[in-house]
């Protein structure tokens, strides 16, 4: 009797269930790498593909995967590498305040600069979803993707927010980091401190951010939209506090307090009245944000920019606002309100 010839067909079932165990188990990883490649890029689209490529990496390189570490880890050393191999063409992404400029007069000239590559939003419901999870049990905190803080990570060099991001975010000892980055222990302590130094320069003003849920939060993000519904340039102003910071890049200028803030309000804005910007509600950052709408001459409104707000118990302590249009998209947003 000739022998059934099976080989081929088991090969092909082993490979294909190895497959499928690995998507298995990396797959519900896949948000926490996307927001750990944003903190290091500063970019939501740089991130995503660089999450294709770790996971690229780890399916080749799976067959040889010894355990000496969890599957988490080892995939959170791929996509550290990742990264740093893509900084090498470009170190960070800052916003118009990392710049290193001082604060710029309301009444001179807007300079844009479209060409760099600044500082992206982090729309809540990649690494959420549609629903807020238990803090508890987030495997994401708010905390750690702050627009300040990965602003403030942006200063750092490449191997310094690798470093802090390692030790200070995910909790890794300094032997697993020493080991993901092929560094010596003592280089990775020095450089955390000398990165922790440096974000303690780069550290704002000392308000209170208001935590989510809270009332006064709330409050204040309705008061701050019917301000700006009504085009009430005093009441939107009366809503920040003093020392607020406004930065809107592609625009490399910031300006600082609320008599600057209003002044470019009033005379920067299109909006000449009630209903000239009409406004949808969403978050990035474990921050509000404001999509804006702008009037045509046509009266159509048309996308214009997205406010990411920084609610204190002080008021509205700083506003980003992102002129990249293309943003809307990636939040999910029509380019035409209705």
């Amino acid at each position: 009797m000739t022998p059934t010839v099976t080989a081929p067909v088991t090969a092909t079932a082993t490979a294909a269930t190895t497959d499928e165990t690995f998507l298995a188990l990396v797959e519900p990883l896949r948000r926490e790498l996307t927001v750990h490649c944003y903190r290091m890029l500063g970019s939501v689209h740089e991130a995503e593909d660089l999450v294709q490529e770790t996971y690229l990496r780890a399916w080749r390189a799976y067959h040889g995967f010894e355990q000496r570490s969890s599957l988490r880890t080892w995939m959170y050393r791929i996509a550290t590498n990742v990264c740093l191999t893509a900084l090498e063409r470009n170190q960070r992404r800052p916003l118009p305040t990392g710049l290193g400029q001082p604060n710029a007069d309301p009444h001179g000239s807007l300079v844009e600069r479209p060409e760099l590559p600044w500082l992206e939003p982090l729309p809540d419901a990649m690494v959420w979803g549609t629903s807020d999870p238990d803090p508890s049990e987030a495997a994401v905190t708010k905390d750690s993707v702050r627009l300040a803080f990965v602003a403030a990570l942006h200063h750092l060099t490449a191997q310094q927010r690798a470093v802090v991001i390692l030790r200070d975010v995910l909790d890794w000892r300094a032997s697993e980091v020493a080991a993901a980055l092929e560094i010596s222990v003592a280089a990775v302590n020095s450089t955390l401190q000398r990165a922790r130094a440096q974000l303690e320069k780069q550290r704002g003003s000392e308000h209170t951010v208001l935590p989510d849920g809270d009332e006064r939060a709330k409050d204040l993000l309705d008061r701050y939209l019917s301000a700006f519904e009504r085009y009430d340039v005093p009441r939107i102003v009366a809503l920040l506090t003093e020392d607020a910071v406004w930065e809107m890049p592609p625009f490399t200028g910031w300006y600082l307090g609320r008599a600057d803030i209003s002044t470019l309000i009033g005379e920067r804005c299109p909006a000449k009245e009630g209903d000239d910007m009409r406004f949808l509600r969403t978050s990035a950052n474990g921050q509000p944000v404001l999509a804006v709408y702008m009037r045509g001459e046509d009266g159509v409104h048309r996308a214009f920019q997205l406010q990411q707000l920084t609610l204190t118990e002080g008021g509205v302590s700083h506003v980003a606002c992102y002129f990249d249009t293309a943003l809307f998209e990636t939040f999910g947003l029509p380019e035409v309100l209705i």
